[in-house]
């Protein structure tokens, strides 16, 4: 009997691939990196085509880990990072790198398109504005300056869809990727291809939109043999990775709300209702009937990455000489700090910022630094100024209408007892970690056990898999402190917007 499911997440850093059984318990996890490439200013690209091959060496490494014949799996969910715009031929051949969410190049088109077509009318359709993150402006882009490759386009995918096509030979695209487009119909999760003829690209370019549990198709001869697969494995069409980390903590009701601790950060909540806000992002949810009010920002566990690579040399070191990992040991030096960095304050808008301020231009910044200061308060304040950022995106959902009690914490970032405390202060909410690192390959699992019919419904697919977890409670007692340095925290931008925007550079 089949009984084992297997979730694919395109992260921006890397893939994580996992199986498990129908508890949700992870039989085997094996990850895998690739680049990022940063061309020109405000360009950030990937190649899908690495993201596959990495698929391809990771998946058997994992099978053999868990002791698992491919003949076992029931069927696969792929999760992905968002508003990829993948240029593909007939034939599914990608004909460039993907601009990747990070990617800014596109503000010039978005300023035309909005003034032409109307800001408001964008909005209401889709409910989103038109930012240069998103894939809407990527494909005008293309069009404009790669005339040769927008010539060949037959399609346009996600991250996920792309993996789909890899593995089944069919372009698709999921309910829950459709944001990104600004022809999408939100409340009827429709394409609008009047909207699509305004935006300036052929309709043709999209694929037909399918539930994010439905199968699409099964693994074909050539992907088995690339991927150490067997033919014919259900796949289904995946969906976004925040909204599949939505599914994989819990999140299925109204109010219910999952907080990202991945590359980037920012936190979904789950609305039965429509409900959208210009400074937020609004997505269908994995879940049928439901939508996700999403706050983004790019100051994640990404930019501790950056702190380990660039400032973490003795870290690595000693890690390497004690066994443990640089990461963990940058935790110990932020713990020592008091809350609130002794004054430092960090903006941690290290490639842009997104919700709720779009503003390609802004910068990360250090504030509050004098000859006191030690790295560990270079650390404990880039985790307080993710936090702040969360708060942010927090207090633009609830002036939404929408209501937050709890807030349930996945990614790497989730795995620091520290951080995920911090955050809880910081929000005053009760954050809860019911599983930091396998959450979003779980929901992608999951939406294979339901489409396949393993689960009778997503109710009964999260009860049998998901825990509570450890719980984190805010600590009153550094509220003040907290509050004061959010109030720096919002002034430093708005004191330095202009500055960031007349020295940010132009985009190409």
């Amino acid at each position: 009997m089949k009984t084992y499911l297997i979730g694919i997440d395109i992260g921006t850093s890397g893939c994580k691939i996992a199986v498990f059984n129908k508890a949700g318990e992870v039989l085997a996890a094996q990850s895998g990196t690739y680049p990022v490439y940063y061309p020109k200013p405000g360009w950030a690209e990937q190649n899908p085509e690495d993201w596959w091959n990495t698929i391809c060496q990771v998946l058997p490494e994992m099978l053999q880990k868990a002791e698992i014949s491919p003949d076992e799996i029931a069927g696969i969910g792929i999760d992905g990072q968002s508003w990829s715009a993948i240029a593909v031929d007939e034939n599914g051949n990608v004909l460039t790198n993907t601009p990747i969410w990070m990617d800014t190049r596109a503000q010039d088109i978005c300023d035309e398109l909005n003034e032409r077509i109307g800001k408001d009318r964008i909005f209401k359709l889709c409910g989103n504005s038109l930012q240069p993150s998103y894939t809407t402006p990527k494909i005008v882009w293309y069009q404009r300056n790669l005339p040769e490759v927008y010539a060949k386009t037959a399609k346009i995918l996600q991250s996920n869809s792309y993996i789909a096509f890899k593995l089944t030979g069919k372009m698709t695209q999921d309910v829950s990727q459709g944001y990104g487009l600004h022809c999408f119909n939100m409340q009827e999760m429709t394409w609008d291809f009047a909207m699509c003829e305004e935006l300036g690209f052929s309709k043709d370019l999209l694929p037909e939109i399918y539930p994010c549990h439905a199968v699409i198709g099964t693994v074909t001869e050539e992907a088995a043999k690339e991927s150490g697969l067997c033919v014919g494995i259900p796949v289904v069409a995946g969906g976004l990775d925040a909204a599949c980390a939505a599914l994989g903590v819990g999140v299925l009701h109204d109010g219910e709300t999952q907080e990202q601790g991945g590359q980037a950060g920012g936190m979904s909540i789950c609305m039965d209702h429509y409900c959208a806000d210009e400074r937020l992002i609004l997505g269908a949810h994995v879940v049928p009937g439901h939508w996700l009010l999403q706050g983004g920002t790019t100051g994640g566990g990404g930019v501790m990455r950056w702190l380990e690579k660039e400032f973490g040399d003795w870290e690595r070191e000693e890690g390497k000489r004690r066994g443990v990992s640089s990461l963990d040991l940058m935790n110990e030096e932020a713990k020592v700090i008091p809350a609130g960095s002794d004054g430092v304050v960090f903006l941690p808008y290290m490639s842009g910022e997104r919700s709720p301020i779009w503003d390609p231009d802004a910068k990360g910044v250090y504030y509050g630094l004098d000859f006191s200061k030690k790295k560990g308060h270079l650390i404990r304040a880039a985790m307080e100024g993710t936090a702040y950022a969360l708060k942010h995106n927090l207090e633009a959902a609830e002036e939404a209408g929408a209501k937050v009690e709890v807030l349930k914490a996945m990614g790497g970032a989730a795995n620091s007892h520290l951080w995920t405390q911090i955050k809880s202060d910081v929000t005053g909410k009760t954050m809860e970690v019911p599983s930091s690192d396998t959450a979003t390959t779980l929901g992608a699992a999951l939406l294979a056990g339901v489409g396949v019919g393993m689960y009778e419904s997503f109710e009964e697919a999260v009860e049998k898999t998901v825990n509570k977890g450890r719980v984190h409670t805010p600590n009153v007692e550094h509220k003040e402190i907290h509050e004061k340095n959010y109030e720096t925290y919002r002034a430093l931008y708005e004191q330095l917007k202009s500055l960031m925007k007349k020295t940010g550079g132009k985009k190409q």
